[in-house]
């Protein structure tokens, strides 16, 4: 499997990540133990999680993953042979069981979370820490327009980043990202970090599939081409409804039907199954399943160094990782645009 380096660091990961945002919830201990044991089978050495998975969050199951990624790095011992990253909660006063729902991105909140991670994980450090979204007003998670009217107290990004210096300098971190950031985050992540010598961002982690594409148009892809900020690609399969199942059966079984809309508004739009149809029609006239195709798709594109797959069975997660091999054509690619053309990110 081909290898990335991640931004300015000496991390070197697999273009495929697995995450793990199922285990805990879809999956048992014992089903994220199989997944985690056949992706380092398959190449697999980049392992992304959350101090907040599974989703849906919730009180009962909050940090459910980590335990199950801990006990399997304990049993197995193969720390060493993984790329771990994890991921620090942003503010939100619905989550009271994240640290009283008070969680922000400020220096306390960061040391709590980080070493309630570690624990969680069995693990002395991780090796890329993640802001799992920002502490000042941003529109994400479905929002796709600034309301100035939303702003709201933040952690000042210089403080964040000075309470993950230190905690770089203490070993318990090799490199830190960012994730549902703006191109102006981005910029003053930077900033900070090269005016104030703190530890620069490696990485962010962003929303990308066929059907949200906007990374491509907010000049977000040129910051982190000119800054070295490496992608790493989410939702790929925009909840699974790219993989046409739900085209092909509205009652399937799987996270757009087993949760409430609300969860996930943004992938049960009505551009996005027209959307979904016309890509899975594509994908199945060129001798792919519509999974592959949209995972080949952003397996390719130049500015991915790594893209996050999430599955709930074996047979899943062996699609997922098969499309890293396929090549797709440039006919394909073409009408793959066409599409985009006609809904443009309408899952964004």
């Amino acid at each position: 499997m081909k290898m990335n380096r991640l931004g300015k660091t000496d991390l070197l990961v697999s273009r495929v990540c697995l995450g793990t945002m199922t285990f805990g919830e879809q999956n048992t201990e014992a089903e994220a133990h199989a997944q985690l044991d056949y992706a380092l089978e398959r190449g697999i050495n980049f392992v992304d999680t959350a101090e907040m998975y599974p989703v849906p969050p919730s009180a009962g199951t909050q940090g459910a993953t980590e335990r199950f990624i801990g006990s399997w790095l304990n049993k197995t011992g193969k720390r060493n042979e993984i790329v771990l990253a994890t991921k620090a909660a942003g503010p939100n006063a619905n989550q009271t069981w994240i640290r009283g729902g008070r969680h922000n991105l400020d220096p306390a909140n960061i040391r709590a979370a980080l070493d309630a991670s570690l624990q969680r994980l069995q693990t002395d450090h991780v090796d890329l820490y993640q802001l799992h979204w920002p502490s000042r007003n941003v529109p994400i998670f479905g929002a796709n327009s600034f309301e100035p009217k939303k702003e709201r107290n933040s952690v000042p990004i210089e403080d964040t980043l000075g309470a993950l210096d230190d905690l770089v300098k203490a070993g318990k971190i090799r490199h830190v990202g960012v994730s549902n950031e703006s191109p102006w985050g981005v910029c003053e992540y930077v900033k900070q970090s090269e005016t104030k010598g703190l530890p620069r961002i490696a990485t962010i982690q962003n929303l990308y599939n066929l059907t949200a594409r906007a990374f491509e148009t907010t000049l977000l892809d040129e910051v982190c081409y000119r800054e070295d900020v490496s992608l790493l690609a989410y939702s790929p399969l925009a909840f699974g409804q790219l993989s046409a199942k739900y085209v092909d059966d509205p009652q399937a079984v799987g996270r757009l039907t087993i949760y409430p809309p609300t969860w996930s508004p943004r992938y049960l739009r009505p551009m996005v199954v027209e959307a979904t149809r016309e890509y899975a029609a594509l994908a199945r006239a060129n001798g792919m399943t519509p999974a592959q195709m949209a995972l080949a798709w952003c397996y390719s594109r130049w500015f991915v160094a790594s893209t996050i797959i999430g599955a709930t069975n074996l047979a899943q997660l062996k699609e997922n990782i098969d499309a890293e091999s396929i090549v797709l054509s440039d006919d394909v690619v073409k009408a793959i645009d066409g599409i985009h053309a006609r809904y443009t990110n309408p899952g964004q």
